[in-house]
């Protein structure tokens, strides 16, 4: 009877081993530094405040965001894999994060079946073609401190290396590499839910909803081939019904953005980005252009330019620098009146990277910002505060430690 047990026990382990093909990897980055922030309080409208607005703290996730993943495969034959991705933000500054009692905050979530031949198609929350095409035009690589980083995320737009570029309910198709050439396909239900109308006191059946409301679709283009890399994107929010507008802070300061300002008339909300970068060895030379053509009543129009330089020095250390500029064009509403946003905002940074090891980085960085009275109050800024402010030069200091494991 004892060798029975034995052989039973034993086949059932076999069996578990048989069907556990599933390979899983663990992975994430643990990234803190130390920010201080500091500029004029600004104006409001054409009065200037006066005072100061500062932050000293720390803050999380400045070089990239602090994360855990689980990401894993499963051999289906014939160059068929399953794939998966569970991706969440942590703040090592504070006590949030994965366990945390407020939930989890998802980066990246999907599950998807990947063939060497004919690429992947996904399902969940992923990445808008922007997202990737952004930090890989970018000195620090999308870091929050970075100008082309905050000041597109501040303006609202979805072509950024921030959250606006991760999109729920969204379906993907990835293709294979040829010789360098890649193409990505997405599009996210807006899954908006309306309301059943009431007239003369009756209700009505129909809800004032569409199925394309908030809808999102977009397409990116990358090249990338030796030291050149070349990325085209176009994005779109379809009949845009969300609020999207007054200026508020997002916690951990990076930066203010535009929400709950007016409501969105039902009109798309149209991006394009053209970016390159050129590695000539001694240094790695970079630039981008993007546009957002909004024709929705607030006409929250914008254009940014930017450029930037990586320059390696000593062994394992790298300078940093870059500019960007903001460009409002919001114009006149129906009645002649100029809207708030026609002015601009300028940034520009100067960092230093140190590779302690192939997981560990050291970085510092200075970002000057410089906001005119027509434009929002942008700025590498931190803590529960927005330290940007119209009509504001801003000085921002940072330093952190980023490992990748």
């Amino acid at each position: 009877m004892q060798k029975k047990l034995i052989a039973l026990a034993v086949a059932g382990l076999a069996s578990g081993a048989a069907f556990a093909q599933t390979n899983v990897t663990l992975y994430g980055v643990a990234d803190v530094g130390y920010v201080y922030s500091s500029g004029s309080a600004g104006h409001l409208g054409p009065v200037n405040i006066g005072g100061n607005n500062v932050f000293s703290g720390l803050v999380s996730g400045l070089l990239s965001g602090s994360r855990l993943g689980f990401r894993g495969e499963e051999n289906l034959g014939n160059g068929l894999k399953a794939v998966f991705t569970l991706e969440y933000a942590l703040n090592l500054d504070n006590n949030s994060g994965v366990g945390n009692t407020g939930g989890l905050n998802a980066r990246q979530q999907f599950v998807g079946l990947s063939g060497e031949k004919w690429g992947m198609v996904a399902f969940g929350r992923q990445y808008a073609p922007g997202y990737l095409a952004t930090a890989r035009n970018d000195p620090y690589g999308g870091a929050l401190f970075e100008p082309q980083s905050f000041l597109s995320q501040q303006a609202g737009n979805s072509i950024t290396p921030n959250s606006a570029a991760r999109w729920d309910n969204a379906m993907t198709y990835t293709s294979p590499n040829w010789n360098g050439f890649q193409a990505k396909a997405i599009y996210a239900f807006g899954e908006t839910q309306g309301t059943y109308p009431v007239v003369g006191g009756l209700t009505y059946n129909d809800k004032l909803t569409s199925v394309s409301d908030n809808g999102k679709w977009a397409l990116g283009f990358n090249y990338a081939n030796g030291p050149i890399n070349a990325d085209v994107v176009y994005q779109q929010r379809e009949h845009v019904t969300t609020n999207i507008g007054v200026f508020s802070g997002l916690g951990n300061g990076f930066p203010a953005v535009v929400t709950n300002q007016f409501n969105a008339n039902g009109k798309s909300v149209n991006e394009v980005y053209v970016g390159g970068s050129y590695d000539f060895k001694v240094a790695k030379v970079m630039g981008s252009w993007q546009g957002q053509n909004d024709r929705n009543d607030a006409n929250l129009d914008n254009q940014i330019w930017s450029v930037g330089v990586v320059i390696p020095v000593l062994q394992a250390s790298n300078i940093h620098l870059a500019w960007s500029e903001l460009l409002w064009d919001q114009g006149h509403d129906n009645f002649g009146v100029q809207r708030p946003l026609n002015g601009n905002s300028q940034a520009a940074s100067l960092g230093w990277s140190t590779a302690l090891s192939k997981r560990t980085t050291l970085y510092a960085g200075y970002v000057w910002t410089r906001n005119d009275n027509d434009s929002t109050p942008s700025g590498p800024v931190a803590g529960t505060d927005v330290t940007g402010a119209r009509g504001q030069t801003n000085n921002t200091f940072v330093a952190g430690i980023n490992h990748a494991f």
